[in-house]
């Protein structure tokens, strides 16, 4: 899903970045007061010297319902709480390196504080920026690669939460057969996969479990196609599972309408993906979502940055912080008493170190 371009009606103090913008991705919005922001940081703390946050967005873009929409929530409370104004920007269509580290510099030269890369794609680009701008924060979501003392790696125990829908697709299971879509053959999504499986197993070690990643690279699309994610989920739903995991970022758009349309299990990750308005029609059908609290990594980064003790090194959130977990909007699921004293039971147990998640296959 892309969003088209606009300026804000302040757009004259960053008319600039927006024509830089053009040549390395879409700016969605620039310093506007939508979000309760407000320009040149308008409200904060004293010692704040910034325009606000600029965040730029992973493959798939705003509008995913998933992990980039999760930013994009921690952006928006930041700027309401904090009266920052704020710029986030789309990727380009098949953008190289180059594109992604002229997006954060000309974040960071326009004055924007911090500065976030959403998705490990980032790295390199994060790496470069911050060496050009070593007096502004930078912060990068799902990558600890990066080594300075103005970056901090915003990193996540996915696994942890893939543990607990692994014992909830088990315990919820009619006919011991589940399956899970990854969207790119990576080592951070295999940490979801080792999460669900363990889960899985801890129930039942003889459940059935489909295994499918969408792609191999991630601009081959796994994690922007629906169409590819629908497919995979009509494979394993015709293989005989009746509950599907997915780490797919916008190609599980295209899992849960699959599994919603056939009246089975599907369950969300990233976002709390119950209260996605694009999924409404097949909310009734999503068990629950394995959530990274991505938009409260956002929030803590821009606080610490506002405050003028801005956040560096890794900062890895797991259960204990509630910033990894389990959501359980469904009334479906929350009848379902015996599969949540299930889920719970695993979240204290992982909690205590009574139980140790595995991290890869």
């Amino acid at each position: 899903m892309r969003r088209v371009s606009r300026l804000s009606q302040v757009a004259v103090a960053v008319a600039s970045l927006a024509l830089a913008a053009s040549a390395c991705g879409k700016t969605s919005s620039e310093a506007s007061r939508e979000d309760g922001g407000k320009e040149e940081g308008s409200g904060t703390s004293s010692s704040y010297k910034g325009k606000g946050i600029g965040l730029a967005y992973d493959i798939g873009g705003k509008g995913d319902q998933s992990f980039n929409d999760a930013a994009y929530a921690g952006y928006r409370k930041a700027r309401a709480e904090f009266k920052l104004g704020g710029v986030d920007m789309e990727p380009g269509d098949g953008e190289s390196s180059a594109d992604k580290v002229q997006r954060l510099e000309q974040l960071a030269k326009q004055g924007y504080d911090p500065v976030i890369g959403v998705g490990f794609v980032y790295a390199p680009a994060v790496e470069a920026a911050a060496k050009k701008f070593p007096e502004t924060t930078f912060g990068i979501i799902d990558d600890n690669t990066v080594k300075a003392d103005n970056v901090a790696d915003l990193v996540f125990h996915e696994e942890q939460g893939s543990y607990l829908a692994g014992v909830a697709a088990a315990k919820a299971s009619k006919v011991k057969h589940v399956g899970f879509v990854g969207g790119v053959d990576i080592p951070l999504i295999h940490k979801f996969e080792a999460g669900f499986v363990q889960g899985v197993k801890s129930v039942d070690p003889g459940i059935e479990i489909e295994k499918r990643y969408l792609t191999e690279k991630p601009e081959e699309g796994g994690f922007s196609s629906p169409d590819k994610g629908q497919n995979a989920a009509s494979g394993q739903l015709e293989a005989g599972a009746d509950v599907i995991y997915h780490a797919a970022g916008l190609s599980g758009q295209g899992v849960i309408q699959e599994v919603g349309s056939q009246k089975k299990w599907a369950i969300g990750v990233d976002s709390d993906q119950y209260k996605q308005k694009a999924l409404a029609k097949y909310k009734d059908h999503i068990l629950g979502s394995a959530f990274k609290d991505v938009g409260g990594a956002v929030y803590d980064l821009t606080k610490s940055v506002v405050e003028g003790k801005p956040m560096k090194g890794e900062q890895r959130y797991d259960l204990e912080s509630g910033r990894v977990g389990f959501a359980d909007s469904n009334p479906r699921y929350t009848a379902m008493k015996d599969v949540v004293a299930a889920v719970e039971k695993a979240r204290k147990d992982i909690i205590s170190g009574e139980v140790k998640v595995r991290t890869a296959p």
